[in-house]
């Protein structure tokens, strides 16, 4: 339809077989309601999912030819497969989704409303987390705290990856291939006209959620390492306190002496000290270490991903 804006979905997709069916159909529901005037494509993208994620995808690629699948050669990460979704994408805007269903996709007609009205970023905040328990909720607000205080960009609260973003975002995102990647960051980072929806989160639609509390403290270190170098700051003012600390203790130490106050010789106040000393500067060394590595990892520049399979889409001369 000549003259219709093209909106991409991108779904990065791992253990969830079972949910893709429904997860495709009320993506096709919701997109179908925003009118004829604007056109979709919906890019799942296949995290080397160890069950039969990929079969299910064929037979969904298969009965709509709007849809695109790409196939990892193995599990790269969720923010990498979020990566390979924008690169793929052809829409005036992208939306990223998870494939769960705790983020609903009728969601997305108040993010195409805002971005109408102008704005290039919308993101996707909740109000409420139902289906979860109380620690993955508390967890999960420590965790968006934490990283709002670490972090040199403002990070809005409560909010994940579920966001529209403008063409011209996509297109600024396209030239950030750090190895490191977190994906919510960047995009407030890029700046441009933002705002947000709230929404209620649901209870996953079925199975089990696959992003452990490893994976979401590894996001959390990718976060604050790749926006922030509070933690280096945060290490030398400990280092300072400390060394302070020292100091008015060797001056009370050295009065004591002079004023002729008897003490009692003892091992466990040099053990403790020894010991404390001894954790913060392997503790220092460590967050040291944190930086140089992805350092050393960037230095590299190796690809982000390997396609092993696509299916669907566009053909690459029209994609082009």
């Amino acid at each position: 339809m000549s003259g219709a804006r093209l909106l991409s979905v991108i779904v990065p997709v791992y253990g969830s077989e079972s949910i893709l069916p429904e997860t495709h159909r009320r993506l096709s529901e919701m997109l179908t309601s925003l009118g004829p005037e604007l056109e979709h494509e919906i890019i799942f993208v296949n995290d080397g999912s160890p069950d039969g994620a990929m079969d299910a995808l064929r037979v969904i690629s298969a009965s709509d030819p709007r849809v695109l699948v790409i196939s990892f050669s193995r599990n790269f990460g969720h923010q990498v497969a979020i990566t390979a979704g924008l690169d793929a994408a052809r829409g005036d805007a992208a939306v990223i989704i998870d494939d769960d269903l705790q983020d609903p996709p009728e969601a997305v007609v108040a993010m195409v409303e805002k971005w109408r009205e102008g704005f290039q970023v919308v993101h996707g905040v909740r109000s409420e987390r139902n289906g979860e328990t109380w620690f993955k909720r508390a967890s999960a607000s420590i965790f968006y705290r934490v990283m709002q205080s670490l972090s040199d960009t403002p990070l809005p609260l409560d909010s994940g990856d579920f966001r529209l973003i403008d063409r011209i975002v996509i297109d600024a995102l396209a030239g950030m291939r750090e190895e490191s990647r977190y994906v919510r960051g960047m995009v407030a980072w890029t700046g441009f006209r933002q705002c947000q929806v709230t929404y209620v989160r649901e209870a996953r639609f079925a199975g089990t959620g696959s992003y452990t509390m490893r994976r979401m403290l590894k996001l959390a270190i990718d976060g604050a390492l790749s926006f922030s170098v509070r933690p280096l700051q945060v290490m030398s003012h400990i280092g300072l306190l400390v060394t302070g600390g020292a100091t008015l203790w060797g001056l009370w130490l050295i009065a004591e002496r002079l004023l002729g106050v008897a003490t009692v010789p003892g091992w466990t106040s040099t053990v403790v000290a020894v010991l404390f000393m001894g954790g913060l500067q392997l503790v220092s060394l460590g967050v040291l270490g944190a930086y140089l590595g992805r350092i050393f990892y960037e230095t590299k520049r190796r690809p982000l991903y390997f396609v092993a399979e696509r299916i669907g889409g566009k053909p690459d001369d029209e994609a082009a």
